[in-house]
This record gives C-alpha cells, structure tokens and sequence, in this order.
C-alpha cells in the first residue's frame, strides 16, 4: 500500500479521498491549516501547515510515494509551490483535485465561458484553468489533474461512473454531476493504476 500525502483534508472532496484511501489500506497523511477536528483513525496521522508555504509542506511530504491537492485553488496553494515542495521533497507523483470550469463544451470552448456560468464560481473556476496551464508545462513531476462534473456536491457511493479526457460529461437528461464519494474513487483508482500521467481526465454519471 501507498502512502498518501493529502492536502486540505478537512474539505468536503478531502475529506472523501481520505476515506476512500484508508478504506483501501493506505497510510495518509493529512494537512490542513487546522486539523483539530480530523479524527484520529488507524492510517492516518494529520499535520498542521500552510499550504502555501514550500518550506512547511517540504518535511510533511517527504518519504511519501505521492501528494493529492485538494484544497481550493484562488486562496489555496497554487502549482509554483505544490510543483516546487513535491520536487524537493522527493515525491514522483501529484494529484490535483480539479475543476469543471476548464473542461471543454464545444471545441475550443470552456465550460467557464459558456452563457449562464455562476458568476459567483469564476474566480475559482479562473485559477483552476491557471493551475492546470502551469501543470501542463512542468516536465519532470509525474502530475494528474481530475476534473470534476459541473455539479460536485456530497453523495453516494455508487461506484458507477464514467471516465472522459477533456470535454464535460453529461447524462442523458444533460446534467453533469458526479458524488465527491465516487469522486474519490476515480482519484484513488488513479493512485494505484496510473493511466492520466501528465493528463487532465474528468468523471460524471
């Protein structure tokens, strides 16, 4: 089993991968500027830190065989420092939870840019589409970036969902969403069966 650095586990997506990887048997690692509410379980220790800081995360990722980011991206950590404290911490592999902003609707066309976008979402959706730009020049890390359905909110774990690349995936009806529970189940599928190196790949029902 691998073990897992998580930033941002007491988030509503970090808190599921959490689950989701120590139900498999993984050891975790969870960081979070506070962690007085995580409770303690057998695989999991948690660290205090600033995710934004290269020189906290550094000793709090060493030794581990890969970091999932899931902490939000326009107050969070950006790519410069995740890519920098990965690199000198000696981790081969980031994860990065993403958004649905940046996934394509048409050719050439993000969903952050079709009509009726929440206006309220932008800025975040914005600095997603920042991180994954960065991440797609960095040629040493082995990175993933998943994007999520346009609807990510708390659920089921069903187990059934679909995979894409690029483009925003919709049901029949046309609504996008996917549970942060089967969420959490593509990502970890990911860690122990890499197929998204150095890709951006999205899930939804």
């Amino acid at each position: 089993m691998s073990k897992i650095a998580l930033l941002g586990i007491t988030g509503r997506a970090g808190s599921r991968i959490a689950n989701e990887l120590l139900a498999r048997g993984h050891s975790v690692t969870g960081i979070a500027r506070k962690v007085d509410g995580v409770e303690a379980r057998p695989g999991l220790s948690v660290q205090a830190a600033d995710a934004k800081s290269v020189d906290a995360l550094v000793p709090l990722l060493r030794g581990h065989d890969a970091v999932v980011s899931s902490t939000r991206f326009a107050d969070g950590t950006d790519a410069a420092t995740l890519i920098a404290a990965a690199r000198q911490a000696g981790v081969p592999r980031l994860l990065v939870v993403g958004g649905a902003g940046s996934l394509e609707v048409a050719p050439g066309a993000a969903l952050i840019d079709a009509p009726g976008f929440p206006d309220a979402y932008k800025p975040e959706a914005a600095a997603g589409g920042v991180m994954l730009a960065a991440l797609r020049q960095e040629q040493e890390l082995d990175w993933t970036f998943l994007s999520p359905s346009a609807i990510f909110e708390p659920g089921q774990r069903t187990a059934k969902f679909r995979v894409g690349g690029n483009s925003l995936l919709s049901d029949a009806n046309g609504k996008s969403w996917i549970s942060m529970e089967d969420y959490a189940i593509a990502l970890v599928d990911e860690i122990e069966n890499p197929k998204h190196s150095r890709q951006r790949f999205t899930v939804g029902y």
